[in-house]
């Protein structure tokens, strides 16, 4: 008489046949293509935000800002205040500004990529793209 167990472990050891399929990517949907770069972009804006922000407390914590503020008041005769230029206000500002051109530049980006790949598989054919059902 053979347990649940003996039957259980006779259906692990019999192998499985993989099925494989072979599928042909034709078309990239345009939308598609924008939302994804879309938020890859909204993505990488929050990032570029968080970086700019971790490295200024970095450089302001360890002292470089006042140590440029001293080269540049030596060099320009105190005409010229680093600190004055170079703060968290305007380091945000410019983190802001950079991350909204980049949103602007990836989501455009996609959709040319998109476009681009639409108009190539009329000559190529396509990716050819293999699945298995493991």
């Amino acid at each position: 008489m053979s347990t649940v167990a003996d039957k259980l472990a006779k259906k692990s050891t019999h192998k499985t046949s993989a099925k494989q399929v072979r599928l042909r990517l034709v078309y990239v949907d345009f939308w598609s293509a924008v939302k994804l770069s879309f938020l890859a972009a909204v993505v990488m804006a929050v990032v570029t935000i968080v970086t700019f922000f971790l490295i200024y407390m970095v450089v302001s914590a360890t002292g470089l800002v006042g140590k440029a503020d001293e080269l540049f008041k030596s060099i320009s005769d105190g005409g010229i205040a680093l600190s004055s230029i170079i703060g968290l206000p305007q380091v945000m500002a410019m983190a802001a500004i950079i991350a909204i051109l980049n949103l602007v530049v990836v989501t455009v980006l996609g959709a040319v990529v998109a476009g681009i790949y639409n108009l190539a598989v009329k000559i190529t054919g396509g990716l050819l793209i293999g699945f298995t059902s493991n």
